[in-house]
């Protein structure tokens, strides 16, 4: 296999061919993909026979793409025995869990990944809520949740009924991620079972490379310094500062702990940007906590010299017009990208879908708007990953309408009727390039309906609900199928666009969240904003040349203030409302 020549910095170099445990800290754009790759060629041209390489993360955007790019230097074989490529959840359930069963259950045990969207109804005429909204252990109710969902009223009921199908759940041995975590910490921390468990995983792999470590909850942690007390090579990579899964439980200080418990020579970081230039490296290091600003990391690639500014527009009011996606797409065209290849980002859809003119979003209660979207999200993913994702949502669309009284959740569903993605995702692909709005024979959003209708009333059982009332003519479809403006620019949360690069980003402050950001990047206070700032610095890390950033007027100088700060060369430029 032929491959790129390589020539490594020192700190690539170090990371490379460090032997044994490790607390690696890598910047955006450090070439980090790189290094892992060139750690698992150096593990196996000296490997003993039979042992392999462990590389995991937390989702499965990442691991696709690590995926694609080991298989691409010929480093990864079908099946990859003995080394392993998947997620942290899934290395558990496939070392710690399924080989063992679930204690107190004769049932093998199964992955019911979207148990918590189970519906929990007590009763007949009572209202549906998920099963997430009641505590595992006790089965309160999370009151933030409630408020979520606007509900009013006696919940106790809910609460009983909840704790029930949870029981049964557990009877049956169906766990969910969270549920197969904590049977793996329990095992873990039993001294006899632990020692056996991590003994068979030492004998098989010979290193196990943690990636994006900040994506992890405090279980992971100490599930992880498990193997690292037990003696198992293992390395773990991460940004602390593109933490940002705090709603799942991620961590923040916990990482930063994490890494001082490493021995001194154990502590690695890779610092320099392969992806950005100097004045995106620069800029973005202003949205780290004061803490990590002291260095700037060095722009070391092809687009050092690059000589765009960071903009920042200004916009009035309290909410994000629509002026912000045109004046970006003027900024794009005149630096002659594709405007397809450059997203506008923001922490939610809401924010970003509002800067390119998208009304508000409404559509999730329709099938056919759910249907619009998951194939327009399938024709606008960057990679691998969110493709898979948008591939799941159209078959689980499909399920809904071939079975409109399911009592069960999709993954339940799947797992009961033993059914594979290659089973479905040939003819679901198919079906998802046959209805591209934008490329298809489409004049209206009642013509695209019609095709769906006739290419899916198959679907529909003998004596079922007719497939105009399953895929019923909303007034948001329409909206659903633009899920570009006709600039082509698209909209995407910063979560569904971590780990990814493009040309030019614009990122999306929101009048509700940017005053708070600045005042902890400033001061550090309120503690409750980092997690908010370090969004922005994900999304903002992302830009390769051009990266804008819109912030509300009242906030635009202190933005600039501190951006000047870092040398970066910024400019600020005041938009209008008149096209929102």
């Amino acid at each position: 296999m032929i491959h790129d020549t390589f020539s490594p910095t020192d700190e690539q170099a170090r990371a490379i061919t460090h032997e044994g445990a490790a607390f690696i800290a890598a910047c955006p754009g450090s070439g980090k993909t790189r290094v892992l790759i060139e750690r698992a060629r150096l593990l196996l041209t000296n490997s003993i026979q039979g042992r392999g390489i462990a590389f995991l993360s937390f989702t499965t955007a990442a691991i696709s793409e690590l995926e694609s790019r080991m298989q691409q230097e010929g480093l990864l074989k079908t099946p990859a025995f003995p080394h392993f490529i998947g997620t942290f959840d899934s290395f558990l359930w496939t070392f710690f869990v399924a080989p063992f069963g679930v204690p107190g259950c004769s049932s093998r045990p199964r992955l019911i990944s979207d148990k918590d969207d189970f519906k929990i109804k007590p009763h007949d005429g009572a209202r549906e809520l998920p099963l997430g909204c009641f505590d595992r252990t006790t089965g309160a109710a999370i009151q933030s949740r409630l408020k979520e969902y606007k509900f009013r009223g006696s919940i106790v009921a809910h609460e009983t009924a909840a704790t029930n199908v949870r029981s049964r759940f557990l009877e049956r041995g169906e766990l969910d991620f969270a549920e197969a975590r904590e049977l793996a910490l329990k095992r873990l921390r039993d001294g006899i079972t632990a020692h056996t468990l991590v003994r068979a995983l030492g004998a098989r792999f010979m290193e196990l490379v943690v990636d994006e470590t900040q994506d992890c909850n405090p279980e992971d942690l100490e599930i992880i310094n498990c193997f690292r007390q037990a003696n198992i090579a293992i390395k773990v990579v991460c940004d602390p500062h593109q933490t940002i899964y705090g709603f799942r439980g991620g961590v923040a200080d916990e990482l930063l702990k994490f890494r001082e418990s490493f021995p001194q020579e154990q502590r690695l970081s890779i610092c320099g940007n392969f992806r950005s230039s100097q004045n995106i490296a620069s800029a973005i290091s202003a949205f780290r906590c004061m803490d990590g600003r002291s260095k700037i990391d060095e722009a070391l690639g092809g687009n050092h010299d690059d000589p765009n500014p960071v903009y920042i527009l200004s916009y009035p009011g309290t909410t994000v017009p629509a002026t912000v996606g045109t004046e970006f797409h003027e900024l794009t065209e005149a630096a002659g990208f594709k405007a397809s290849e450059c997203p506008v980002v923001a922490a939610t859809r809401k924010s970003c879908a509002n800067a390119l003119g998208h009304p508000s979003d409404q559509t999730g209660k329709y099938l056919s708007c759910r249907l619009a979207l998951a194939i327009g999200n399938y024709h606008l993913s960057f990679e691998l990953g969110t493709r898979r994702k948008a591939l799941n949502e159209i078959h689980k669309i499909l399920v809904m309408i071939q079975n409109p009284d399911l009592e069960k959740t999709y993954h339940q569903f799947i797992v009961e009727n033993e059914i594979e993605p290659n089973s479905w995702r040939p003819t679901v692909i198919n079906l998802a390039n046959a209805l591209q709005y934008e490329k298809g024979c489409f004049n209206t959003a009642e013509s695209w309906l019609d095709q769906a209708r006739k290419l899916l009333a198959s679907l529909i059982p003998p004596g079922g609900s007719s497939i105009n009332q399953r895929l019923r003519k909303v007034e948001y479809l329409g909206q659903a199928l633009t899920c570009t403006m006709p600039t082509g620019h698209c909209a995407r949360t910063i979560h569904s666009v971590k780990g990814m690069e493009f040309p030019a980003v614009c990122v999306v402050m929101s009048p509700q969240k940017t005053k708070g950001i600045l005042d902890y990047l400033t001061s550090g206070n309120p503690v409750s904003s980092g997690e908010d700032a370090r969004k922005i610095y994900v999304g903002a890390s992302r830009a390769k040349h051009l990266l804008v950033i819109a912030v509300p007027s009242s906030q635009a100088g202190r933005l600039k203030s501190l951006l000047d700060a870092t040398g970066a060369n910024v400019e600020l430029t005041e938009i209008n409302c008149s096209n929102s």
